[in-house]
């Protein structure tokens, strides 16, 4: 299987997803491809546009060695790609092994008329447009590059320590009152980013409302403590679909800081535990499913998932070093890009106390989910208030438990020479020993600070 981008056109039996036989084009089933290396808003942006030209989206994923051949390593494995374009909302099917240069023939076996890339240049290892095949035919479709962010970006965040993404507070961000520039450029960036929020919380079509956005400003400490709520601490950003009837409201939160493979497991189990329970009480019956689409005029699932998503002065208070890697903004998108999701609460405390889960816009959440994490270094237990109130749920190990933003900066450290060249090849500032090395000694460090925590916590629990 590795090696049939590279063999040409595969028999039936030798596709790598089904179906096996041609299928006829249709105008309405619209192709993308791309590596979507640790995938970011930016590819979320590229499909939702796609989406939108078709009824079907279908994504073709490169293979690790196409990648490295044409264009330099991967961070994320074939497996950790393809499980991300699964996780976005306006994916309707992911083709891993897609070749580096867009093949007719694989197109229309998989029935697509088109083929969208974004209005930049990709070239394979010889120099050539990867698209070219495509034009020549006239099945070429064009759509707008997300500005601000890309891979290359985030790798040289993490190989340079920079903390310029940082957001202090993206509420007054939003409003054009904070953030670089003058006065009128900050307006034009507030703007430009609430577009992007009620963009991405459309819904599977990419043309009607999907998710709902909220914002929290509660009264918190450095460590997100909750000190106090009021139900107007909630406020709408965008509105969208709310908890239908029966439907249980479920809570997780987290940074979700470089959104990968990690993440979107966790958040798949949750949705798989709350089918488990649902089958359990007789959601999925033939009955219940007919009454639900009758009085609603469709049919959904038993679980209404919000997920909240903390500052980046919280997360770097807890993990130091130039953490989140991703801002607020990029890694709200990324979560409510997220078809496990129903709505995104931003700026949510690190610690979802009871007072803070009593007054839920929804009413007390019906259960807490958080899953195997080792990566924030903590002093006490954030989820003593789901606890007490008998909610909590704990999500067990799994396939991708290890990979999160540390397991990421990780990779790149460890293979740093492939990816300061894959850099220059970009055009970007390359990182020297000394700021690599000074890279390692913040996370030395933060590591240190980590098992000081942790040690502290233990005196006194003991004590």
């Amino acid at each position: 299987m590795v090696g049939i981008a590279s063999e040409g056109v595969p028999k039936p039996g030798e596709w790598p997803v089904d179906p096996q036989e041609d299928i006829p084009v249709s105008k309405d089933r619209v192709w993308i491809d791309g590596c979507f290396d640790f995938t970011h808003h930016g590819h979320a942006g590229a499909m939702l546009q796609a989406r939108r030209l078709g009824q079907q989206l279908v994504v073709g994923v490169h293979s690790d060695q196409d990648i490295l051949d044409n264009k330099g390593p991967t961070v994320m494995t074939l497996a950790e790609r393809v499980s991300a374009v699964d996780a976005c909302r306006w994916s309707t099917k992911s083709i891993p092994y897609a070749p580096y240069v867009t093949s007719l023939p694989w197109i229309s076996h998989y029935g697509c008329q088109y083929v969208v890339h974004g209005d930049d240049i990709t070239s394979d290892s010889a120099g050539e447009d990867c698209y070219r095949f495509v034009k020549a035919a006239g099945r070429f479709r064009v759509v707008k590059r997300t500005p601000g962010i890309s891979t290359t970006d985030l790798v040289g965040r993490m190989l340079l320590c920079t903390k310029t993404h940082f957001i202090k507070s993206l509420a007054r961000t939003l409003l054009g009152v904070e953030g670089p520039g003058s006065p009128d450029e900050q307006s034009k960036i507030a703007l430009e980013m609430s577009q992007r929020i009620k963009e991405y919380a459309s819904d599977e079509t990419g043309l009607q409302p999907g998710a709902l956005v909220l914002t929290w400003n509660g009264s918190t400490s450095i460590a997100n403590t909750v000190s106090s709520v009021k139900s107007e601490t909630y406020r709408t950003m965008v509105d969208g679909v709310r908890p239908r009837p029966g439907q249980r409201v479920v809570y997780v939160d987290g940074g979700f800081d470089l959104f990968s493979s990690g993440h979107i497991e966790f958040l798949r189990q949750v949705v798989k535990a709350e089918e488990a329970l649902g089958r359990q009480n007789g959601w999925y019956d033939t009955f219940s499913a007919q009454t639900r689409a009758t009085s609603e005029g469709t049919d959904y699932g038993p679980a209404y998932i919000v997920a909240g998503v903390h500052d980046d002065e919280v997360i770097n208070h807890w993990k130091g070093v130039n953490y989140p890697i991703m801002n607020i903004f990029e890694r709200g998108l990324c979560v409510l890009q997220c078809r496990y999701i129903h709505a995104v609460i931003f700026s949510a405390p690190f610690t979802p106390s009871k007072e803070y889960l009593t007054d839920f816009p929804f009413g007390t959440p019906h259960a807490v989910y958080h899953g195997p994490t080792a990566f924030m270094p903590l002093t006490y237990d954030p989820y003593v208030g789901a606890k007490d109130l008998g909610i909590y749920r704990q999500i067990g190990g799994h396939d991708f438990q290890n990979v999160n933003a540390g397991e990421i900066v990780q990779r790149i450290l460890r293979s740093r020479q492939m990816f300061e060249e894959r850099q220059r090849r970009k055009g970007e500032k390359a990182a020297g020993e000394d700021v690599v090395r000074r890279r390692e000694l913040m996370e030395e460090e933060a590591a240190a600070l980590g098992k000081e925590r942790a040690a502290s916590q233990s005196m006194n629990m003991n004590n």
